[in-house]
């Protein structure tokens, strides 16, 4: 079982920084690709970006060059540095841990709410 805790969202300005986190318990995360995603009100959830275990990460073409996401398996957590932020990016961020071989074993966190408003 992987339990998976996000933080660090908040209410930012646009143009500003956050950095969210996503916390890992319970089993060897190095062996789990991780995914960011977000919510906004009334529309599906869609993917930000992604990593696995071999660090190779991937972007939704809304966000390159403005996120960047990350992961430090001696702690494991993975990370979304967003910067430039955009009123559009407000959302609800979650974290999804898929098995690397077990691709059925997948978990989801409980979300971090960011809003971008002046």
């Amino acid at each position: 079982q992987v339990q998976l805790v996000e933080s660090g969202g908040g209410l930012v300005q646009p143009g500003g920084s956050l950095r969210l986190s996503c916390a890992a318990s319970g089993s060897i995360f190095s062996i789990y690709t991780v995914d960011w995603y977000r919510q906004a009100p009334g529309k599906a959830r869609d993917l930000v970006a992604g990593i696995t275990s071999g660090g190779s990460t991937n972007y939704a073409d809304s966000v390159k060059g403005r996120f960047t996401i990350s992961r430090d398996n001696a702690k494991n957590t993975v990370y979304l540095q967003m910067n430039s932020l955009k009123p559009e990016d407000t959302a609800v961020y979650y974290c999804n841990a898929v098995h690397r071989f077990l691709s059925s074993r997948s978990y989801w966190g409980q979300g971090t709410q960011v809003t971008v408003s002046s």
